[in-house]
């Protein structure tokens, strides 16, 4: 039996809870998560309410004030860490040297700096930073690295990469803390840290410049006076549009929201249904870059926040042929209470261009449960790995994953305000590449 780990939590928001049950009890015999921790006492004191509801446990809870006392009494082996994603670095830093590993939610953080000081400290620490890229986990975005390997379309020249967020799930980001880039870095960073992992572990490749264009064309003040919204008020709740808005979110009549979110609002004044529309949102919600990878790969990628369907076309050009990827996913929100990006499998398919040859479609892989049937299996990698066969995808993340990904978003946000193309030598400097499965001798079957 592999040996139970202890663990303690730090961010109670939206995303916590799958971290939180996971440990708690889908892997509690390797397992044991001792502590939360919150900025937020209503928020602290909710998820102490379920796991003792729940599973009939009394776990330990903190403010955010006394994290390195929590990490001094409860002695972790590790922290996971789900706080907003400016202050991923604050934690992920101080847990390594308090002598802890460390597992965050992605990004791993939204700027060059920060992301600095957290490869020198991993590496000053000699710590373990994991960094939960579930997309890799997804079985159909593995069965498209499984067939790269394969080499059934040659070497890969170049990848065209469009992402849709829908008018529910792209608008929530206007509506939180996400709206600001001090907080999240923009949507390049926050969201698309996900795409850029995959391309970065699709091509087994890093990024070396970028070029990027963006602005924030629908959710601005226009937009609303296009839908006839005179006097929209600064949130949804108590707003006099509310009810000739499309893009309203009733916090109160949705039971998971109001607990995690209306009823803990006094406690910090940190709003949750904020308009979509406000002059404050410094965030674009159309974005285009083109990115050259060290293989010479080149990428062409667009993310637009106000799509009618939620999800993207991947399509690889390679020197055999071509292969093309449609996803689709289900609507949703942050915290809402539903299973987050779950595939629509009619919408989904992999097709293949042989060069010289009739094209074929390959069945996709089946995926049930968040973010492509992502979650279950990443999970189990994440808190039960020793005990699982070696993934010979090597869909695991470290440090430098979380750092090349990230800073594809963070070159292109400044490519954005100079009008220049950026390389990532710039921004962070001796990263290092991560391990990732080769081509040669792959055996695809």
């Amino acid at each position: 039996m592999s040996q139970r780990r202890r663990y303690v939590q730090i961010g109670l928001g939206g995303r916590h809870k799958m971290f939180r049950e996971a440990a708690l009890k889908t892997f509690r015999d390797t397992s044991d998560l001792v502590a939360l921790c919150d900025v937020n006492p209503g928020r602290l004191r909710l998820a102490l309410s379920e796991v003792r509801q729940d599973h009939g446990r009394e776990l330990n809870g903190y403010g955010a004030d006394d994290f390195e006392r929590m990490i001094r009494v409860e002695k972790p082996d590790c922290v996971i860490v789900t706080t907003p994603d400016y202050l991923h670095d604050h934690y992920l830093c101080r847990a390594m040297e308090l002598g802890c590993d460390v597992m965050t939610e992605k990004p791993m953080t939204i700027d060059a700096d920060r992301c600095a000081r957290i490869l020198s400290t991993r590496r000053r620490t000699g710590r373990t930073c994991t960094v939960t890229f579930n997309y890799r986990y997804s079985p159909p975005r593995t069965q498209v690295k499984d067939l790269l390997l394969s080499g059934v379309i040659g070497d890969v020249v170049s990848v065209d990469f469009h992402w849709l967020l829908d008018l529910h799930h792209g608008a929530d980001y206007f509506r939180r803390w996400h709206r600001n880039k001090r907080y999240s870095g923009g949507l390049l960073v926050h969201k698309a840290t996900h795409h850029f992992d995959l391309i970065n572990w699709w091509l087994g490749s890093v990024p070396e410049s970028v070029y990027a264009a963006g602005r924030r064309a629908f959710y601005v003040p226009a937009t609303a006076a296009r839908l006839g919204l005179r006097q929209p008020g600064p949130r949804c709740h108590g707003c006099a549009e509310a009810s000739r808005c499309p893009f309203k979110i009733d916090l109160a009549g949705n039971e998971s929201l109001r607990r995690l979110y209306l009823d803990c609002e006094g406690h910090d004044g940190y709003f949750r249904d904020r308009c979509v529309f406000s002059p404050d949102i410094d965030i674009e919600d159309s974005m285009n870059l083109t990115v050259r990878y060290r293989n010479e790969a080149i990428m062409t990628y667009s993310l637009n926040a106000f799509s009618p369907w939620e999800g993207y076309v991947v399509t690889f050009n390679g020197t055999a042929g071509r292969l093309e990827h449609k996803c689709e996913e289900t609507v949703y929100i942050n915290a809402d209470g539903s299973v987050p990006g779950a595939l629509k499998a009619e919408g989904t398919w992999i097709r293949l261009y042989p060069h010289r040859a009739p094209a074929y479609d390959v069945k996709v892989w089946a995926a049930d449960g968040g973010h492509g049937g992502a979650d279950p299996v990443m999970l189990t990698y994440v808190f039960d790995g020793a005990r699982q066969p070696a993934d010979r995808y090597l869909r695991a993340a470290d440090e430098r994953s979380g750092a090349w990904s990230i800073l594809t978003g963070v070159a292109g946000n400044r490519s954005m305000a100079e009008n220049r193309l950026v390389r990532i030598a710039e921004l962070v400097p001796e990263i290092g590449v991560p391990e990732y499965p080769n081509p040669a001798g792959w055996n695809a079957t």
